[in-house]
């Protein structure tokens, strides 16, 4: 009523003048129901009656109360008279609406929620409020939310939360139809959070509480609202816009598979038992004891598995298909003193029916998994990579797969995606000395005759300062880089040593007794071996992280790095919340180039898991469809040296929910995303109308068995003239054996 006397006042003798406006401005949250039933979704509706509808409805619908809380108060409410409703209804020029600012999960009533779920959508109550209060103007006088006491000027958390809600607002006016004239952030500075005390900020300018004189220093979040009001929203930047164009000729278009199906049941063409077919009585096949048919060898036409994998590939139209061996499969000692024979013959079967149909194999020697790291028991169980004798072990089992696949295999990963996160420092030193003997035992002892490439596979994720203006933040993301990336590439493919920034920081951290972390050293002679054992830099890449220098959420914060991670939560995230970032790729591979040169690289591996109910499997094609044209753009704005891309995974039978194949009762079945990314390879990138055609010279089949005959060309030369040395010796004798018939007739 006082309001209402108030907006009567102005309307009556103050707005004829001074041709302004007034309103009541109203807190609220936002409540979505813990499952979509009709009793939660009504649950929902009573908890906004009580909180918003409370003053709302009398302002802007009849001047009563809302239904809801009339039937669940009855007495408890007061009555509006008629002519009370006459007076109250309508007072209002705008809704002025306050979110976040007062009402939040701490100081909601919890009997407010009636048992049902508050979220910070923004977005969902403006289409509320719009829905509910035909159509009003709404100015939103208040919006934040409140970050750690502990956070300083590099406010990251609290970026994200404004940009959130500035989004939102955004996109409920773009797609919603939702008429907001205006936004205010909550609030200026810090200050005092009533039961909170001083626990809590929600300021842009940082206050240090405890200084005499309590000065103003603007946070991060400060530039960045300034950037927004700049530039009145969220205009699309011309970086992140797509392009058109192609990929260069023989750029390989790839399809991961962690470990291909197995499947050595040997066919019935091999049982060498016969049988008599019982056609009276139990219309069985009866062996014949004692009697068995001639035994014949093996072939590959024999393992079923293999034929249907092969077309599934092919419907895809890739040119290369990257999986793993299993160490602990084919040497289950860890020597060759026992071979599993039967498995090595499946995978030899398996890589030429892949040539067959001009697929190349790329075929990781070891790849970690959970159990074991998939090494074999004997190993695993000693150490593991801790113990030196690995690596000997690594280098033996090598050789007997470029001697038994190298007929067929001539793309080699030796360690593909080696997991920093599970490594020791041992472990790793260790490691790079495992890979850089293997590519030295193939360069000196098969490259001449297989003419194959070798190298190694790292996980590289993008990581990306949480706030883009503080120095500090980029600091930490440098670090980072080095500690996840930098670690296992730059022995390699740099100076053959550690990097720079690794040292300096564990002997930081060393010499203050908090940890006692000794990264191994590298003799000069173990530099020379390590440095430039590399054909090429392939990488995994699925998402981007955001690092701070800030702590703000001790659950996600590493006292080893000094690093707390953040969550932009306007990103696009998978169902298992990870993150898509387009552009982190393009980051990633410039920031490759900057640091290793013009190297050869390969997108090993980039995939998302999905949701398997989801029928149009969206996201995945979005995916695909944008990181793949980032790549585009390191290729031909960037000039990296981009010579392939891979998508994961195969199907999800190997790898649940990341498959371009669904698996469901034995049976296969493309996904969209798969007809998307086959169109993509089909194009060779993404040609526009002004694209050049690019002219690709054929491609000739592989084949398996071509080496032998070029290895031994001299051999051959000498078989080829007395060949026909041979002949024409036939044709003299001939020819004058005639001559001599035809004088003697």
């Amino acid at each position: 009523q006082a309001h209402a006397k108030v907006w009567h006042l102005y309307n009556d003798h103050f707005r004829p003048a001074q041709r302004g406006k007034v309103s009541i401005a109203l807190s609220s949250h936002w409540i979505k129901p813990q499952r979509m039933t009709e009793k939660n979704i009504k649950e929902c509706q009573k908890s906004l009656d009580f909180v918003l509808g409370w003053f709302a409805k009398p302002i802007f619908i009849d001047g009563d109360y809302p239904e809801s809380m009339r039937s669940n108060l009855s007495s408890l409410l007061p009555e509006f008279s008629e002519a009370e409703k006459k007076y109250i209804k309508g007072t209002a020029d705008f809704f002025g609406l306050s979110f976040g600012a007062t009402l939040s999960f701490q100081l909601l009533d919890s009997h407010m929620k009636f048992q049902q779920l508050e979220s910070i959508s923004l977005r969902q109550l403006l289409y509320w409020i719009n829905s509910e209060y035909n159509n009003p103007q709404i100015f939103i006088v208040e919006n934040s939310w409140f970050v750690s006491g502990t956070t300083k000027r590099d406010d990251a958390k609290y970026i994200y939360y404004l940009k959130k809600f500035i989004m939102e607002t955004l996109k409920a006016i773009r797609y919603d139809g939702v008429n907001v004239f205006g936004y205010t952030v909550w609030s200026l500075l810090d200050g005092f959070e009533w039961h909170r005390g001083y626990s809590i900020r929600r300021g842009l300018f940082y206050v240090d509480f405890q200084s005499h004189d309590k000065k103003l220093m603007p946070k991060s979040s400060v530039l960045f609202y300034e950037k927004v009001i700049e530039k009145n929203g969220f205009p699309p930047l011309p970086e992140n816009q797509p392009i058109e164009g192609i990929f260069p000729c023989g750029f390989a278009w790839g399809i991961v598979d962690n470990y291909i199906q197995v499947d050595t049941t040997p066919a019935q063409f091999l049982d060498s038992s016969v049988y008599v077919w019982d056609v009276h009585q139990t219309k069985k096949l009866i062996k014949v004891d004692g009697v068995y048919a001639l035994k014949r060898k093996r072939h590959c036409v024999d393992f079923a598995a293999i034929r249907l994998q092969i077309s599934l590939l092919q419907e895809m139209h890739v040119t290369h298909f990257h999986f793993s061996l299993k160490w602990s499969l084919i040497l289950p000692l860890g020597n060759l003193s026992l071979i599993n024979h039967t498995l090595v013959h499946y995978y030899q079967c398996f890589a030429s029916e892949l040539l067959r149909v001009n697929i190349t194999p790329v075929v990781a020697l070891w790849q970690p998994m959970i159990e074991n790291q998939e090494l074999p028991v004997s190993l695993a169980k000693y150490g593991a990579w801790e113990n030196t004798e690995t690596v000997q072990a690594f280098v033996e089992y090598a050789r007997f797969c470029f001697t038994s696949l190298g007929d067929h295999v001539k793309f080699w990963i030796t360690m593909n995606e080696p997991s920093v996160k599970n490594l020791t420092y041992t472990a790793g030193h260790n490691l790079l000395k495992a890979h850089a003997k293997v590519w030295h035992l193939y360069d000196k002892e098969f490259r001449r005759s297989q003419k194959g490439k070798i190298s190694i596979a790292l996980q590289a994720d993008w990581v990306e300062p949480a706030c883009p203006f503080s120095r500090n933040d980029q600091e930490v993301a440098d670090r980072i880089l080095e500690f996840d990336v930098g670690w296992l590439a730059e022995p390699i493919f740099g100076n053959g040593d550690y990097p720079e920034v690794m040292r300096a920081w564990l002997h930081r951290i060393n010499s203050v007794d908090l940890y006692n972390f000794h990264l191994p050293y590298f003799s000069e002679d173990e530099k020379k071996l390590i440095q430039g054992s590399f054909d090429f830099f392939a990488l995994s890449h699925y998402t981007t992280t955001l690092v701070g220098s800030e702590k703000e959420d001790a659950v996600k914060y590493d006292h080893y790095l000094e690093v707390q991670m953040i969550n932009d939560i306007t990103w696009l995230h998978s169902p298992s919340r990870v993150a898509v970032v387009p552009w982190g790729l393009r980051k990633l591979l410039k920031w490759v180039k900057s640091k290793y040169g013009d190297v050869p690289v390969y997108v090993m591996a980039n995939g998302i898991d999905d949701d398997q109910n989801m029928v149009h499997d969206k996201l995945r094609v979005y995916y695909i469809q944008n990181y793949i044209n980032e790549a585009l753009k390191a290729y031909t704005l960037d000039n990296v040296n981009l010579q392939g891309y891979f998508v994961y995974s195969f199907n999800d039978k190997t790898a649940p929910k990341y498959g371009l194949y669904s698996y469901v009762a034995n049976q296969y079945e493309p996904k969209p995303s798969l007809k998307h990314y086959r169109e993509i390879i089909d194009n060779n990138g993404f040609p526009g109308p002004e694209t050049p055609e690019l002219l690709c010279p054929e491609e000739v089949a592989s084949c398996p068995k071509c080496h032998f005959f070029r290895t031994r060309k001299s051999f051959l030369a000498f078989i080829s003239f007395l060949f026909v040395a041979f002949i024409v010796t036939i044709f003299f004798i001939t020819y004058y054996s005639k001559r001599v018939e035809r004088r003697y007739k």
